[in-house]
């Protein structure tokens, strides 16, 4: 699984997604979908999603990944984790299938996920893709309406090294006369979006030009200004197709309501006061730009940053945006992809970033919190195994 493995997990083909749909009698055909893709900011917008549409009384699957603590935070029927005899039976029931075909642990968890919506007859489901949007094993479906978050580089090594190219693979879940919302956007992705709506004949949304109206949240990371108008610009879709009636009032509680109808965890999330404790999956450059941006506003006397990553991580790209005046516990995330610690820090040395290395997330999160002053702030980042360690 790419989680935890990375690079050789990554399939370059839809073929054994096609291979598996027909298998189990092509479950997505009994589902309506929204797909949302995107460098950043693609979970928080599903979970938004769904919160708003539970509230307008729809029964909703909801598809994300990865998963923090448990698998079966994957996939979810408002807000409540798929059955672990659900899985059980599903594996049971296709394991020879899997092992005669070479399935990926994301294909299996895919054909899992609209098997599942499909028997328990969902009134919508909000799928996220896993990587790119081209070549996603997700990418069989035809939705409602396609939404793209944003543009980034990351994944570089499967996705390409432009924006242009990044924003192709992405522009790939956009569907023939199926809407399309973007969310973020530059004149070099716009290009690319604007072209692959004209080539599908698909109406095309612009939230950022938009939509102006905002209504608050429990999710306050300073990124969810911007997802939130997506979700918004989605939502006027759906309500212009007619397909679905929701109004002011349940998106207005939706998004006070997301942490509570759907579990979504670890978006500037707050797990302690005095001193600050905030975690964060932000985990690439332009997610991280904007948490760490938000950490200068808050008011402490010393900042203390639990830093750890993934060994594929580009790190001249990201620790160029961490200040200098912190102080640093390095870590090693508890799966074989983590990058060493000691590695970490002598990397950070050459950023002047100073610091210690500690055995587990664990440990330099409790040395953190016994160096911390009450006036102080901590974060807890690098990395959405980190934080999920954490939590």
């Amino acid at each position: 699984m790419y989680q935890l493995q990375g690079a050789s997990a990554y399939k370059k083909d839809l073929t054994n997604t096609h291979l598996l749909i027909d298998h189990l009698k092509n479950p997505q055909e009994k589902i309506r979908c929204i797909h949302v893709a995107g460098t950043n900011g693609k979970g928080s917008t599903s979970h938004m999603l769904a919160s708003i549409l539970q509230e307008a009384g729809y029964k909703v699957g909801l598809y994300t990944s990865p998963h923090l603590k448990d698998f079966r935070e994957r996939i979810k029927i408002n807000g409540l984790e798929i059955p672990e005899e659900f899985v059980c039976q599903f594996i049971n029931e296709h394991k020879s299938f899997f092992e005669a075909n070479d399935m990926s642990f994301f294909e299996m968890t895919v054909g899992l996920a609209f098997d599942y919506f499909a028997k328990e007859k969902v009134d919508i489901a909000i799928i996220e893709v896993g990587m790119g949007g081209r070549l996603d094993a997700t990418n069989i479906i035809t939705p409602l309406v396609s939404v793209i978050t944003n543009i980034g580089l990351d994944h570089v090594q499967f996705l390409g090294n432009t924006l242009e190219a990044v924003a192709f693979e992405k522009a790939g879940i956009i569907k023939p006369i199926i809407p399309v919302v973007i969310g973020q956007y530059t004149p070099e992705t716009k290009a690319v979006f604007l072209a692959k709506a004209k080539e599908t004949n698909s109406a095309i949304y612009f939230a950022a030009d938009l939509i102006s109206e905002s209504y608050p949240s429990d999710l306050i990371g300073d990124y969810q200004i911007h997802n939130k108008k997506t979700v918004l610009q989605t939502i006027a879709v759906l309500n212009e197709a007619k397909e679905f009636k929701i109004s002011t009032e349940n998106i207005k509680s939706g998004l006070l309501k997301v942490v509570k109808n759907t579990g979504l965890q670890g978006r500037w999330q707050q797990l302690g006061e005095s001193p600050k404790i905030i975690c964060d999956t932000a985990h690439n450059k332009d997610g991280l730009e904007i948490v760490l941006n938000q950490i200068k506003k808050e008011s402490f006397d010393t900042l203390h940053i639990v830093l750890g990553v993934v060994n594929d991580k580009d790190l001249e790209e990201i620790l160029t945006l961490f200040p200098k005046k912190a102080k640093y516990y390095f870590c090693k995330p508890n799966i074989s992809r983590g990058l060493d610690a000691q590695i970490l820090q002598q990397k950070a040395a050459e950023f002047r970033l100073k610091g210690e290395v500690y055995n587990s997330v664990s440990e330099s999160y409790k040395k953190a919190v016994q160096n911390a002053a009450k006036s102080d702030f901590i974060y807890i980042g690098g990395s959405t195994f980190v934080v999920a360690e954490i939590l």
